[in-house]
């Protein structure tokens, strides 16, 4: 397994879908810092509070001129139906394709749960600076203050 892209490194600019069907990468963010957090799941409790914890601080970051995307193996239509019925206010993009930016940061991994091995998300939130170089990386997120602190660190960036 290769290691890990970590503070100082240049975060990999690798497209994924948006929720309406277009694209995104972290090169469209060039000159603006960007927070991109990793989820596991839509509509599941854990990813559903951080989704809306991020979408209420939205206001906050946007002032603090920081973009932040939340991103999952989810499809963008369960993405459509996750924006809708939570409200939020964070934009989403699909990082189904394999060999994607979840892969390329080596943050898709095995995984056991009761006994059962399958392949998923480790929930890891990225500050990206203002010239595309990771700032701070937050591994295996507790949801809790999650946002907040993210928010803290953007602002002091």
């Amino acid at each position: 397994m290769t290691e890990r892209p970590g503070p100082g490194d240049a975060f990999p600019d690798i497209a994924m879908e948006t929720p309406e069907g277009g694209s995104v990468k972290a090169s469209d963010f060039a000159g603006q810092k960007l927070v991109v957090f990793f989820y596991p799941k839509d509509n599941t409790p854990g990813c559903t509070t951080e989704n809306i914890d991020f979408s209420a601080l939205k206001p906050e970051f946007d002032a603090a001129g920081v973009a932040l995307l939340g991103v999952s193996k989810d499809s963008a239509r369960k993405h459509q139906n996750f924006i809708a019925k939570h409200d939020l206010k964070a934009p989403l993009a699909t990082d189904a394709e394999e060999n994607g930016l979840s892969d390329a940061l080596g943050i898709w991994t095995e995984k056991k749960n009761y006994g059962r091995t399958y392949m998923g998300m480790v929930r890891t939130t990225y500050l990206i600076d203002a010239q595309g170089k990771i700032a701070q990386v937050w591994d295996k997120v507790k949801v809790k203050e999650h946002a907040k602190a993210v928010l803290e660190a953007a602002k002091a960036l």
